[in-house]
């Protein structure tokens, strides 16, 4: 079966194949019939993370774990890297990924367009409803888009998502229903925390 979309685009579709699940269950304390146990949320050590390119920098839950899937596609083949952290205890995962655009494609494509086309097949690979889109600059003035939408299970995402120097890159937090208003505001300073660096 020939892929007809691009890497970028596939990406949700591998987050929530299994590497990343904002579904774990956290473990059960063990109950004392004398003494009831109450059970202990361990605080993740948040700390800056810049990537061996140094292309961005962002705060995370501890040092997240690397993945990279090679995608074959119309264009060729399309490397995706993905670093992702879920802290103990806790109904979420926090993710950057990116992936570099041929360079014709990069020139010729208005990053508006590659903006909408990855919202539109990010939903239809999680067969997810949007909740809310707008239009959004990185901190060095790099055009952007969030969107925050929820999947069958309940999952909620917002990502947000940044065209630079022919490259995707998306900043995404996944969060368990239960969850969300309890991390809603670690979320939101997660997602502010990510800086795009110009490569030189």
């Amino acid at each position: 079966m020939t892929i007809k979309i691009l890497l970028p685009f596939i990406a949700a579709t591998f987050v929530y194949s299994g590497y990343v699940s904002a579904q774990t269950r956290s473990p059960k304390p063990a109950v004392s019939p004398s003494k009831p146990t109450v059970p202990k949320v361990v605080q993740p050590k948040w700390k800056v993370f810049t990537p061996p390119d140094k292309s961005f920098q962002v705060l995370m839950p501890g040092r997240p774990k690397r993945k990279t899937q090679v995608q074959k596609t119309y264009m060729g083949e399309i490397k995706l890297e993905i670093f992702a952290a879920q802290p103990p205890e806790q109904e979420v995962a926090y993710l950057v990924t990116y992936n570099e655009f041929p360079y014709s494609y990069a020139q010729m494509t208005n990053p508006q367009k590659i903006l909408d086309q990855a919202q539109d097949n990010t939903l239809k690979a999680t067969q997810s409803n949007l909740v809310s889109q707008r239009n959004i600059r990185s901190s060095n003035g790099q055009p952007g888009k969030e969107i925050e939408y929820v999947d069958s299970a309940g999952k909620v995402t917002i990502n947000r998502m940044y065209v630079a120097e022919g490259r995707l890159y998306q900043v995404i937090g996944i969060v368990s229903k239960k969850q969300r208003s309890t991390l809603a505001k670690t979320i939101t300073g997660y997602l502010n925390s990510f800086q795009l660096v110009v490569r030189k």
